[in-house]
């Protein structure tokens, strides 16, 4: 039986207290998903929660910040939470696809997203929104998110969207297609095999 890969993260900082608790599925798991979100932001909630979803993830994520400020130590800071308990979860990079890549659309909007778990943190965002905010998110913050969870998760992202009207579709497509790709990426091949020519990752 193949080893669970799932991990518990706690970060406590004087901003922000984040608890999460991640369990990676895959393509061929028939155990049913747990998705319980709350960042006290509900469109971050809701994009964490399709990521989540399509990921195939089991995750609990609570946060409790300094929204009286802004929005930004909670988006930023669960964001990098969440990277580390992707990467805890996954652990060594043995026996996994290592690259994947998703297009997915949103009605109008279309994202395509490319993933590589290569233990160099990067990561190219475009999304091309052109709203302040979606709900009580600022749209500065959602390529941020996904730039501070690839740095935490120590995987490279390219993640752009082709085009789209409405910065709602645009945004969850991109969350979409990330959660794709990345569960495409993490899916165990069968082998022991470390996916790179240097022999570690």
């Amino acid at each position: 039986m193949p080893q669970e890969r799932t991990a518990v993260v706690e970060r406590k900082t004087n901003e922000t207290d984040i608890k999460i608790r991640l369990e990676l599925g895959s393509l061929e798991s028939a155990s049913e998903q747990t998705i319980s979100i709350d960042t006290g932001i509900g469109f971050l909630d809701h994009m964490y929660h399709a990521l989540a979803k399509h990921g195939k993830w089991s995750l609990t994520l609570a946060c409790k910040g300094d929204l009286h400020i802004d929005d930004h130590h909670t988006a930023e800071d669960t964001a990098i939470a969440l990277g580390m308990a992707f990467k805890k979860a996954l652990g060594e990079p043995r026996g996994i696809k290592r690259f994947g890549h998703a297009y997915c659309p949103l009605d109008e909007a279309l994202a395509r997203a490319v993933v590589d778990i290569s233990g160099r943190p990067y990561a190219c965002i475009d999304l091309g929104l052109k709203r302040e905010k979606v709900g009580a998110l600022s749209c500065e913050m959602i390529p941020h998110v996904l730039q501070s969870f690839a740095t935490a998760a120590g995987i490279t992202l390219h993640v752009d969207v082709l085009k789209g009207d409405n910065d709602h579709h645009r945004a969850e497509s991109a969350f979409k297609a990330l959660a794709v790709a990345i569960r495409e990426a993490a899916s165990r091949t069968g082998s022991n095999d470390v996916p790179s020519t240097k022999g570690v990752l």
